[in-house]
């Protein structure tokens, strides 16, 4: 059985779309290949646990500082388990981790999967840069989401002919088999639409925008789901805006009550500013549950995710006039929004199945080794 190695920042339960990632590789190979995953510790001393049938080794940390996790011990911890593995996979970016691999010896094949270009810390990158290409040179193979991540990409393309193409997954299976009659029923209701919005509430999200944008549209409700720095903010820029009871802040909920709120949704809408939103994983989530989706046009997989005028709208970054005229649009043309909707769904069940995503990758593995 193959012997495999995941690294990364962290791991569940810590939220994130990397994460979710993860852990859908380690759980959906778990029984094809030998899984064990290391990770950090978000503070305080490193542990080891079973999650799910999955070994996890998390090294201990000092915290977490500029999105990276601070261990001494990740070093050793990464030299030690990698003598007995194949295969390392690393999700970048993750600069601990590039290092660590670079120092540790380690002479097995290396998969890396691409999630985002460093964005906002750039004079720590310009430190890390060297490091990173030496790192992505060593890797044996690139996995990227979409073709948007590998064009959008300033430093993937020197490594273009090692790059593969592997869409993240979501298991539409999971999804509630009543879908046609809730969509019958919610289309048939004369109400107020319900617009959504899950994710973090940080800078490129575009919260902010989508405020801005929901204060000319009519017809409908906003709720935003998630925690992140800029709650007050943007709970005051609502208020500004005359928004009270038009847009509700929900905080951090449940996955039972997410999906009740995805259930319940007319539209979702994913307002993302900067290259930081490489993929939004969240988007395939909706869509699987026959939502049309309003993204934004940033030069990585979001749009590839979900097509213009065919499974929603894409709106320029940052364009509030845009955005808000998209979300009116699909607000009052409901035979448009429902058909979007269903396109939407059967886009991720032709693209973006979780096991067409584990099966591409447990196929790499096995070339990689043969």
């Amino acid at each position: 059985m193959i012997r495999v190695l995941q690294v990364n920042k962290l791991y569940a339960p810590h939220i994130g779309g990397v994460e979710k990632v993860v852990q859908d590789i380690a759980e959906g190979l778990k029984d094809r290949v030998d899984m064990k995953v290391l990770v950090c510790s978000e503070k305080g001393k490193g542990y080891t646990d079973i999650v799910n049938g999955v070994e996890i080794i998390r090294a201990s940390s000092l915290g977490i500082y500029f999105s990276m996790p601070v261990s001494f011990s990740f070093f050793p911890m990464l030299h030690k388990l990698s003598k007995d593995m194949d295969i390392l996979h690393f999700h970048m970016p993750f600069p601990l981790g590039d290092v660590a691999c670079l120092l540790s010896g380690y002479k097995g094949k290396v998969v890396v999967t691409w999630h985002s270009d460093i964005i906002r810390q750039q004079v720590f990158l310009n430190l890390y840069k060297p490091f990173m290409h030496k790192f992505l040179n060593r890797a044996d193979k690139i996995i990227v989401a979409t073709e948007g991540n590998l064009l959008g990409s300033e430093h993937l393309k020197p490594y273009k002919a090692k790059c593969e193409i592997i869409p993240f997954g979501y298991d539409i299976k999971s999804n509630n088999s009543d879908l046609n009659s809730r969509i019958l029923h919610n289309s048939s209701e004369a109400r107020q639409k319900k617009v959504l919005f899950i994710g973090r509430l940080i800078y490129y999200k575009g919260l902010d925008v989508l405020l801005e944008a929901f204060s000319k549209v009519n017809g409908a409700v906003l709720d935003i789901i998630g925690e992140g720095p800029l709650r007050r903010d943007l709970e005051l820029k609502a208020y500004n805006l005359g928004l009270s009871g038009k847009v509700i802040f929900h905080g951090r909920q449940s996955d039972d009550k997410i999906q009740q709120f995805l259930n319940a949704c007319d539209i979702f809408v994913l307002p993302s500013v900067e290259r930081s939103e490489a993929f939004g994983l969240v988007q395939l989530e909706a869509m699987a549950h026959a939502k049309p989706v309003i993204n934004t046009s940033l030069p990585t997989g979001v749009p590839y995710v979900s097509i213009h005028e065919e499974t929603g709208l894409t709106v320029p970054p940052g364009d509030a006039e845009a955005l808000a005229k998209a979300i009116q649009r699909l607000v009052d043309n409901d035979m448009e929004r429902i058909q979007m909707g269903l396109n939407a769904r059967e886009r991720v069940q032709k693209y973006f199945s979780k096991d067409k995503m584990l099966d591409s990758i447990f196929n790499l593995y096995q070339k990689l080794l043969n």
